[in-house]
């Protein structure tokens, strides 16, 4: 119940606080009066009583004051949002600058709160002076975080080290018994805080990449005696270098992060080759993968009462490596494989190569002795299942970005599939392109794959986006001599040609289908010709096409073929718009060729509007061009031509991949 004093002098106080002395009964009696949290309080500062007439006057009052007005107990609730009640309870030094309410718990306990603001560091020695009593799980925690705190306060990297070495020690105690249980909120904080002390505390100077090198640091309480295993750097037949963190990044341009909850930091990596091999041109110089770094401390505890502690760095493949095992936790690793592929995109080349690729037809990607075309995107490892994304005209590998994150960020498809890109001059010929093609993906197989131990490699899926999907297709069919035939009148063997030009035309035009391709998937595809192929603007653009050099030389022998007799009609070397105009004879051959027998195809078909997708099209290649015969699946997706990014198209190649690798 509040005092008479409390309800008078409250009620009197209306804005500020205010100090009244009365000089009654010979004594000194002085009241301060001070707004506390919306609440009115008194501080009575001299132990008089008060005189019989200030009783008499605050009696007159205290009618009034009871009816008019109540009084805020000192100790009480407040109704506040539920967005503001659940903040305050998982506060914590990582998402609101502040310790969390465990730590300002024990400082509380130990009347350390005070000293904590004004010496930190002190208080610090003194929370781990005491480890070892009955609060030690508690004095682990706080540790950790009061010292990740100062840490970021000073940017000292020793303390945030120490961090990671308190969480671990909180997280793992050799008694599983005294481990954090599921549902004690510390348990998440303390992997958070141990995976951000381990980037931020190895992190170079200029804090743009974590050093992971074997080395001795210094701590607030002794040393880090760091080892590593070079074995684990080493990914595939490549050294891994550059190593930067994710953790802090923000990711534009995919609609969802894919963050994998665990242990460890994640970190894009660089690749540099081991040693000259064949399997390594698969991989461009640029390339970044995703890995995550652990520190296997050696019994921290112990290491803290002699002021030594060892640790062993470890990297791991998240795609391959799952889980973590330390002592009798069996524990998973963080991996971001999001903001990786981000990473990797940023500023890369690539995007730049969209338009430059569809109009010179020499222009590589890749520089000198990169012409292939293929790349993968992570270095190969055996077991996993290729899928090969072929993109269609004036684009590029990067339109794949948003479905390659949703199928990275799938724990099913990630385990058991590995993706690999082919970029191709797209203004090309699609015979040359579609060559291009057959000929990388049967090096590739052979180069990492000598001994044909992989079966995986023989379980290729392909997926094809518009030209794309011609390409595509060009890898399952057996064209014997149709496309020779369709323009020539005498048969292959008995043109006059020159060795070099007749190689490349056997090759371009007299296709097989390859035996290690086994699913194909078409997107937006004009089988038919597109429609827009034959707009007067297309025509009047591909003026400014520039075909390879090489072509040169194979079309002036072509053009001698014109003698009666010897060609159907006038030769003129065509680009992969004359490939796709409807009336053109490349493209009503291709359609007319049957997929290969035992090869699954699927067709995604986007089409505008709502009509009926028979009468529509895409903008750009109509239904009736994209339909054929003797696919397992058709899907019409209500998207625009560049469909690659519908959540629709992406569930429909889901679906299939899951299909293909058996997953239910």
């Amino acid at each position: 119940m509040c005092s008479l004093a409390d309800r008078v002098m409250g009620r009197l106080s209306a804005k500020r606080s205010w100090r009244r002395q009365d000089h009654l009964g010979g004594g000194l009696n002085e009241i301060e009066f001070r707004p506390d949290g919306g609440t009115w309080t008194n501080n009575l500062i001299l132990s008089r009583r008060l005189t019989a007439a200030a009783n008499w006057t605050a009696a007159l009052v205290i009618p009034i004051v009871i009816f008019a007005n109540g009084c805020a107990t000192p100790v009480g609730v407040k109704h506040v949002d539920q967005e503001t009640a659940y903040r305050t309870l998982d506060a914590n030094i990582l998402s609101s600058g502040k310790p969390s309410a465990y730590s300002m718990q024990l400082l509380e306990r130990n009347a350390l709160v005070t000293r904590y603001q004004d010496h930190p560091q002190q208080v610090l020695a003194e929370l781990y002076s005491g480890l070892g009593k009955p609060d030690e799980r508690d004095r682990l925690f706080a540790l950790s975080e009061l010292s990740f705190a100062y840490a970021e306060d000073k940017q000292d990297q020793s303390y945030y080290l120490a961090s990671a070495v308190f969480a671990y020690a909180f997280l793992f105690p050799e008694d599983a018994k005294e481990a954090p249980d599921a549902f004690d909120p510390r348990l998440r904080f303390a992997v958070d805080l141990y995976n951000q002390g381990l980037s931020n505390g190895l992190a170079t100077t200029s804090r743009r990449e974590v050093d992971l090198s074997q080395r001795e640091l210094q701590l607030p309480f002794g040393s880090l005696d760091l080892r590593v295993d070079q074995q684990d750097f080493r990914y595939g037949g490549y050294q891994l270098t550059k190593f930067v963190s994710l953790s802090d990044l923000k990711v534009r341009g995919l609609r969802d992060r894919y963050r994998k909850a665990g242990i460890g930091a994640p970190l894009s990596a660089s690749v540099e080759p081991l040693e000259k091999s064949t399997a390594n041109r698969w991989i461009p110089a640029t390339a970044k993968v995703p890995v995550t770094a652990f520190v296997r401390f050696d019994d921290p505890r112990l290491g803290m009462s002699e002021n030594k502690i060892n640790g062993t760095i470890h990297i791991y493949d998240p795609d391959t490596d799952s889980v973590v095992h330390i002592g009798s936790y069996v524990v998973p690793l963080e991996s971001d494989s999001t903001a990786a592929l981000a990473y990797r995109l940023e500023g890369a080349p690539i995007w730049d190569f969209e338009i430059a690729g569809f109009r010179r037809g020499d222009l590589s990607l890749f520089g000198r002795g990169r012409d292939n075309g293929l790349f993968m995107l992570h270095p190969y490892i055996s077991g996993l299942i290729p899928v090969v994304f072929v993109h269609g005209t004036a684009s590029s590998p990067a339109r794949w970005a948003e479905m390659a994150n949703e199928l990275l960020g799938d724990p099913n498809i990630a385990s058991r599939y590995q993706l690999w890109f082919f970029v191709y001059n797209s203004g090309n010929p699609i015979a040359l392109s579609a060559m291009k093609l057959r000929e990388s993906l049967s090096a590739a197989v052979k180069d990492i794959d000598p001994d044909v131990k992989d079966p995986a490699l023989r379980q290729m899926v392909i997926i094809g986006h518009s030209q794309g999907g011609l390409l595509t297709k060009m890898t399952v069919v057996d064209s014997r001599s149709s496309f020779w035939d369709r323009r020539m009148k005498i048969p292959f063997g008995q043109a006059k040609l020159d060795p070099e030009t007749r190689d490349l035309l056997q090759r371009a035009l007299f296709v097989k289908p390859l035996p290690f391709v086994n699913e194909v998937v078409f997107i937006a595809t004009p089988h038919r010709g597109s429609y827009m192929a034959s707009n007067f603007i297309v025509k009047f653009g591909n003026k400014f096409l520039n075909l390879p050099g090489g072509l040169v030389k194979a079309a002036v022998q072509l053009d001698k073929l014109r003698q009666p007799g010897e060609l159907g009609s006038p030769f003129r070397l065509p680009t992969a718009l004359d490939n796709m105009d409807s009336s053109n004879p490349f493209v009503q051959t291709l359609s007319g060729l049957p997929i290969a027998a035992g090869v699954h195809a699927h067709s995604i078909i986007p089409v505008k509007g709502d009509g009926p997708p028979e009468e529509g099209n895409d903008g750009v290649v109509e239904y009736k061009s994209a339909h054929i015969e003797g696919v397992e699946s058709e899907l019409v997706v209500r998207s625009g031509h560049s469909t690659q990014a519908n959540p629709e198209t992406i569930e429909e190649v889901r679906r299939i991949l899951y299909e293909h690798a058996g997953i239910h």
